[in-house]
């Protein structure tokens, strides 16, 4: 009896191995079930904000190219043109507009904005306006007083065939360099510029016609 009790101890302890191992699978269970509902969920946010992220850039936070005008409205005292000979040294005013037009939801920085005045492929007048920013969504205009230097008229050889026509061909260089910065975090920069035609009435003193072409480079 004593061998048989003996025996039958190995046989008890077996089973109460295999109750602690079954014990601690289905303890494991439920944490590992958390665990996968934990993962899922981390991934699922994830996958929302990501998704969210490239919707705002693709659409609201998507950054557009400015759009730069430029209207010049008269030049004062072409009369001295016609004179046989026209006081050395002498600048004519003229006032013209620059606008930024900015279709993004910040603000656009931009440095000096420099208007060249040519006649014939001759630089006849200069101005320089300084640095600012557009507000978003806004269009911010920039009063722009030039001097075109008459001396510098008066050398080129096609003046006296335009004040027979009585209309001057100039044209206009006007060139923004600024950028886009959003949180800090995406940023563009935009170089515009705008070429123009005018054509100047010698007798109103004023903007016949024009025509403007505009480029962008990054």
């Amino acid at each position: 009896m004593a061998e048989k009790k003996e025996q039958e101890k190995p046989l008890a302890h077996r089973i109460d191995i295999d109750r602690n191992e079954s014990f601690a699978v289905e303890f494991m269970k439920p944490r590992h079930r958390n665990c996968v509902k934990c993962c899922g969920c981390t991934t699922a946010i994830l996958l929302i904000l990501v998704t969210t992220v490239i919707i705002l850039m693709v659409t609201i936070f998507h950054l557009k190219d400015p759009v730069l005008i430029f209207n010049m409205s008269k030049i004062e005292g072409l009369d001295v043109l016609k004179e046989a000979k026209a006081p050395s040294g002498l600048n004519l005013r003229s006032e013209a507009e620059v606008s930024i037009k900015n279709p993004n939801v910040v603000s656009f920085k931009f440095n000096n904005t420099t208007t060249i005045v040519y006649y014939d492929g001759f630089v006849i007048g200069e101005a320089v306006n300084p640095s600012g920013q557009a507000k978003a969504r806004r269009t911010l205009r920039m009063n722009v007083l030039m001097y075109i230097m008459v001396d510098k008229i008066l050398a080129v050889p096609r003046l006296r065939d335009d004040l027979v026509a009585k209309t001057l061909p100039f044209s206009t260089y006007t060139r923004i360099t600024g950028k886009v910065k959003l949180a800090n975090v995406i940023q563009k920069r935009f170089v515009v510029t705008l070429n123009c035609t005018v054509d100047v009435s010698v007798s109103g003193q004023t903007i016949e016609d024009k025509n403007c072409k505009t480029q962008y480079s990054y």
